[in-house]
């Protein structure tokens, strides 16, 4: 039987109509029912920032509705993920395919398979639409270079940032007092991007991006942010994500912060499970002055502790102490212990089990090196910082023992430009007997005197005294 005109449109409107419709309502069911009016109902508020309505939204209504809170870069780039989507498929087109809908315009069920699949979707779902926004061009080939891959996270953290700032999600950070946002985007893209495991030839096809998102968790949580906030689409089942962590109780006027907001995002997620203090500033060369016991006073009954330094060649790098410091001429801390970079590159060296070798703080011996040093043995720190505090090391040949970390300043031996140290948890809680009672042990007020008597062998009677008295209280 042959079909007439009327009969092939028939067949499209109704079974291609009817599949779109099937994939929709499915990407529909993923959003609580109170949430599904937002969703279904964007279409429509997208529309109202342009001159006039119709059956699809255009890339003026979309720069209209995000502009102000992304590159126009990345928009983009949305918009071309967006009109890419075949309904039928659930997916961006295939290299070569038509779009489902024309150059003028991003259809209704387009917009509501974008939004479920970068909101709640998986993986294998983001993986397409991350190669879509790569693309310099829709309709191109099946695969992305490694350096487009790093254009878009350069597009995508860009956009991020200034949604961080135009929402007011700086959680008491200040942009203006911190390092330059242009580089630490730059460096957090090139570090997402090294995760990346391309063909030998440097492409990366779906299957590449798919197992590269499901790895790093990032790039689902910028996308999240882009599209909830970005693009305002407000949903009370899951909240936008918490990219940074509260700061608290410190001095922006006279600071220069030696991070970023990028690579704070980046530094953040990497503490431990549990610390979610607020960070505050305890020592700074800029408002303290160089001075090793100013420092040591400010690590000391502090908690986990974020040690920056920048040496003379521009490196910044530094290490996250997950226990209180102790000067003392033993090594102390634990695996939760890291290395670190900032600059030139964005990098963390977790614990290899090598040895236990975390952490070093000593100051006023002759028997043991003075100083502090992460990783590593004596003379072969990952990370030393000399008591002067004008100078100090990191000796990794090849690799430090207890991190793994390759050489984190600019010369071996470096030369200190400024250093910062944040407290990032919660601070110990007081021993017992402590609080309320005036009086204090010489071990106490001179925590030296306590580490000589360590390494001497020497019994420290004082200690034994409190007990008792705590006892009877």
């Amino acid at each position: 039987m042959k079909h007439t005109g009327l009969d092939a449109a028939w067949i499209k409107k109704n079974i291609m109509g009817n599949a779109e419709s099937v994939v929709v309502q499915k990407r529909l069911a993923r959003f609580r029912p109170e949430e599904r009016p937002v969703v279904e109902g964007f279409f429509d508020k997208l529309q109202g920032a342009g001159a006039t309505a119709g059956k699809t939204i255009t890339l003026e209504m979309l720069q209209s509705s995000v502009g102000s809170v992304a590159p126009d870069s990345m928009v983009r780039r949305v918009y071309r993920c967006m009109s890419s989507i075949d309904p039928g498929l659930a997916a961006p087109a295939a290299s070569g395919k038509a779009r489902h809908a024309g150059p003028s315009g991003v259809s209704r069920e387009q917009l509501i398979v974008f939004l479920a699949d970068t909101l709640r979707g998986t993986a294998e779902e983001r993986a397409p639409l991350v190669m879509a926004m790569s693309q310099h061009a829709a309709g191109a080939a099946a695969v992305v270079t490694c350096e487009q891959v790093v254009e878009f996270l350069q597009d995508l953290v860009s956009a991020v940032v200034q949604i961080l700032v135009h929402r007011g999600r700086l959680q008491g950070w200040k942009p203006e007092r911190m390092g330059d946002v242009s580089l630490g985007v730059k460096l957090l893209a090139e570090q997402m991007c090294s995760e990346l495991k391309p063909s030998d030839e440097g492409a990366c096809d779906v299957s590449c991006l798919e197992d590269w998102i499901f790895r790093v968790q990032q790039v689902s949580q910028y996308l999240e942010l882009l599209v909830a906030e970005g693009l305002s689409v407000s949903l009370s089942g899951r909240p936008a994500p918490t990219l940074l962590p509260p700061c608290r109780e410190t001095p922006w006027n006279e600071l220069k912060c030696l991070l970023d907001l990028p690579s704070l995002m980046f530094l953040a997620p990497q503490l431990p499970d549990g610390y979610s203090a607020p960070w505050r500033l305890v020592f700074s060369t800029r408002l303290h002055g160089e001075s090793f016991t100013r420092m040591v006073a400010g690590l000391m009954k502090r908690g986990p502790t974020l040690l920056l330094i920048r040496d003379t060649k521009g490196h910044v790098f530094g290490g996250f102490a997950s226990h209180t410091w102790e000067v003392k001429p033993q090594f102390q801390g634990d695996s939760r212990c890291f290395l670190f970079t900032v600059s030139p590159k964005l990098r963390v060296y977790t614990a290899t089990g090598y040895n236990q070798h975390f952490m070093y703080l000593n100051q006023n011996q002759q028997t043991m090196p003075n100083g502090l040093g992460m990783g590593g043995q004596h003379g072969y720190f990952g990370l030393w910082l000399d008591s002067d505090f004008g100078h100090g090391h990191s000796r990794a040949r090849p690799k430090c023992t207890t991190y793994g970390s390759p050489q984190l300043s600019g010369d071996e031996d470096f030369t200190l430009d400024s250093m910062e140290v944040w407290a990032v948890g919660k601070p110990p809680e007081p021993e017992e007997g402590e609080e309320g009672r005036g009086k204090k042990s010489i071990l106490d007020v001179d925590p030296e005197a306590q580490a000589l008597m360590e390494i001497t062998g020497k019994t420290m009677h004082s200690q034994g005294l409190r007990e008792p008295e705590d006892d009877q209280e």
